[in-house]
């Protein structure tokens, strides 16, 4: 039966790995709780990412809270993850609304309204698990390319069949951009503008993946200085090249230029000259969290919302799972968001104990 109650202890905004390890959290406590999905199913939103997409950590650690993934030392497809985040909402038989749009969360007296396609919903506290990368973020200054050319976002790249023939400019050398270049050279002249971040070396997975990965997740978090060191940058610059290098990229045949930054009569400018004219621009240059929705909310320097371990205690009963780097460089991933989801919903039921009659 589809539920259709407007008032709930616990909202949960988003049906992805954040929103569902916050469910499993709540319902191991008993909390009257729902899950708002935009999507029409759960995993929809990794069902869109393009074809050849493969997760860079293996299913042993990429996993959700009570259920691991029957393969552990498979590197998951696109198609895979979505699956198992569909299995997982219904072992658990996570209380999940699908299909339902938030346009709004402001405070009130009493807890929280939710504006949503569905209506008018309220809650006494408010989980937000969408994600920061709900808003594909492209340079200003594309819109002033020329018409000719096709621009897409990485969110929007499927597989080389899907680009017009001709030269490809791909924009960012984060992993993203540097995976899709290395694919479109076998069919296409492609460039691969911008500075990239650092390599993780394949021997490093080889040899000591599971002394990698104590590392990102108990090493990189906010509760050590190096942690806190690292941050800052990861934000700024974005995640480590991992399973790509640039030294692949110039092996597959793509021809790195510097970043882009600009427009020149319709064609885009790096290091001071116009590129080749390329017939499509594939913009991997990240996303914005895309939060204006939310009434009120404070943010820090980056954007992100100013949440300390995903508390926003300027707003008391607002929080957040998956935000990056919201305790550890993993809380992001699908073997890192359960701890920081779990935090989280202890922090809501400590506040649901104190405010009990």
């Amino acid at each position: 039966m589809v539920d259709t109650r407007t008032h709930y202890s616990t909202i949960v905004i988003g049906g992805g790995q954040a929103g569902l390890a916050t469910g499993y959290h709540l319902a191991q406590q008993g909390a009257d709780f729902v899950i708002l999905n935009a999507e029409a199913r759960v995993g929809d939103e990794w069902r869109r990412r393009w074809d050849s997409l493969r997760l860079f950590t293996p299913a042993r650690h990429s996993s959700l809270p009570g259920l691991p993934h029957p393969k552990p030392r498979a590197f998951l497809s696109k198609d895979e993850v979505a699956n198992y985040l569909e299995r997982y909402a219904q072992h658990f038989e996570l209380p999940v609304r699908h299909g339902v749009t938030v346009t709004g969360v402001r405070a009130s007296d009493s807890g929280f309204v939710v504006t949503t396609s569905a209506g008018m919903m309220t809650a006494d506290s408010v989980v937000i698990a969408s994600g920061a990368t709900t808003e594909p973020a492209v340079p200003e200054f594309a819109s002033a390319l020329d018409a000719d050319i096709r621009q897409l976002h990485s969110s929007e790249y499927r597989n080389p069949d899907s680009v017009l023939p001709g030269t490809v400019l791909v924009v960012g050398a984060g992993n993203s951009g540097v995976e899709i270049a290395i694919e479109l050279a076998a069919s296409h002249q492609t460039l691969l503008a911008g500075r990239p971040t650092a390599h993780i070396p394949d021997a490093l997975f080889t040899v000591a993946g599971e002394l990698y990965w104590n590392f990102i997740y108990r090493v990189l978090t906010i509760a050590t200085p190096i942690g806190r060191k690292v941050a800052p940058q990861f934000h700024s610059r974005g995640a480590p090249l991992i399973r790509v290098s640039m030294k692949d990229a110039e092996q597959a045949g793509v021809q790195a230029i510097p970043r882009i930054s600009g427009v020149s009569h319709g064609m885009p400018i790096s290091a001071g000259s116009v590129t080749a004219h390329p017939t499509t621009i594939i913009w991997a240059t990240g996303f914005r969290p895309g939060l204006t929705w939310i009434d009120g909310l404070p943010s820090d320097e980056s954007g992100l919302p100013d949440a300390p371990r995903g508390v926003v205690t300027s707003m008391p009963g607002l929080y957040f799972v998956g935000m990056p780097f919201q305790f550890s460089l993993t809380s992001q991933l699908l073997g890192g968001v359960g701890r920081d989801a779990k935090y989280v919903t202890d922090q809501i039921s400590r506040a649901r104990d104190v405010t009990a009659p």
